[in-house]
């Protein structure tokens, strides 16, 4: 799994507020970097990485004005879906239950149907996000905005039962509930926020297999979304989760069903400057012992970035001839950055420093687009 893996997932959250040698407050700022929040807002300009400490705090002011503004506007309503025994027809007749209990003898009819509602699973996650983000807030005032926002939810009928993120996944904005981007987005955050601390015990967490999955998954969503805001106002376009499409010429009828796809994390093209940079991120250490040395690339890793840059060379697309990959790694207090070009391909191996200062990831980070030989 890699040093860093280990760290964080035989480790808890310490009394300094560490989890292995990893800094929350790191944790914080990756959340941000991942987060839609981070997009959408613009608050990636508000000094953050010089004191994320105040992240949460900032957080829970976007989601509480947020939700002023939808309350004012009136909280969206939604559908559900409901069985219940009536003495008229509403909806679809529930036949089989209403012959079994002989609901019509008693002049009842048994009926499912749909009704209108504001105790949605997009409302229910806004008032636990509500909850959650109030009790890690360091401002007093805040935290007592959130809970009465809450409070106030809780009374227009939004229940306390918060959906799973999977049944979030499935939630879908339409053109009249567009001003619930906001709100959901900061909720989001909120929730991830919370996910390094516990309220009950003063930042006790163990880390699971599942939570340091968690953590490899965020480290990719935040250097993409990091780049995303950071490079688009300097020309760059910023592509996360692509596929690449293998060069084939001729293949029998089953290869597709077991032919690998390319799926890459980050690519940044800039067209002025002719430039393209395939990202591929790792949750592992950047090296590993060797038969005949003590540290060695893994291999299989180098082999996948060329198969990224080599498979699209000659398709008509000049950024892609002359692309660079870059090998990208999380680390605990050490750096490497080493360059090799094969075949005009220049391919970077590089870490960032999880337990550096928020500004020096910062730095690390926005140094991996410049010139990789120096």
């Amino acid at each position: 799994m890699g040093v860093v893996a280990e760290q964080v997932e035989s480790a808890s959250v310490d009394a300094d507020g560490y989890i292995g040698r990893i800094p929350v407050r790191n944790l914080w700022l990756l959340m941000l970097y991942a987060s839609d929040l981070f997009r959408t807002r613009g608050i990636g300009n508000v000094g953050l990485e010089d004191n994320p400490d105040d992240l949460p705090d900032l957080v829970a002011e976007i989601l509480a004005h947020a939700v002023e503004v939808r309350q004012r506007r009136r909280l969206n309503l939604g559908y559900r879906s409901r069985d219940a025994v009536l003495n008229r027809v509403r909806g679809r007749i529930d036949v089989l239950s209403t012959e079994r209990h002989q609901l019509l003898d008693r002049g009842l009819v048994a009926c499912r149907f749909d009704e209108l509602t504001i105790d949605t699973p997009r409302n229910r996650f806004v008032r636990a996000a509500l909850e959650t983000i109030s009790r890690i807030v360091r401002r007093k005032d805040v935290s007592h905005r959130c809970r009465s926002l809450a409070s106030g939810m809780k009374t227009m009928g939004v229940s306390g039962y918060a959906p799973t993120r999977a049944q979030m996944s499935t939630d879908r904005f339409g053109r009249n509930d567009a001003d619930d981007r906001l709100m959901v987005a900061a909720a989001r955050l909120a929730f991830d926020l919370a996910l390094p601390t516990e309220a009950a015990g003063m930042n006790v967490l163990n880390l699971s297999e599942r939570e340091a999955t968690w953590v490899r998954r965020l480290f990719e969503k935040a250097v993409g979304g990091f780049y995303d805001v950071a490079l688009q106002p300097q020309g760059w376009r910023v592509r996360c989760g692509g596929t690449l499409g293998w060069q084939i010429e001729q293949k029998t009828s089953g290869i597709d069903k077991i032919l690998p796809t390319m799926r890459t994390d980050v690519v940044l093209d800039h067209a002025p400057s002719g430039r393209r940079i395939v990202i591929d991120t790792k949750f592992t250490s950047i090296v590993t012992s060797g038969w005949y040395r003590e540290e060695t690339l893994r291999s299989g890793y180098v082999y996948q970035i060329y198969a990224y840059l080599r498979s699209q060379v000659g398709r008509g697309d000049p950024l892609a001839d002359c692309a660079s990959g870059l090998l990208l790694h999380p680390s605990i207090g050490d750096a490497v950055d080493e360059t090799v070009v094969i075949q005009g391909h220049g391919i970077r191996f590089a870490t960032v420093d999880l337990t550096a200062s928020p500004g020096k990831i910062r730095s690390q980070l926005l140094n991996l687009c410049g010139p990789a030989l120096h």
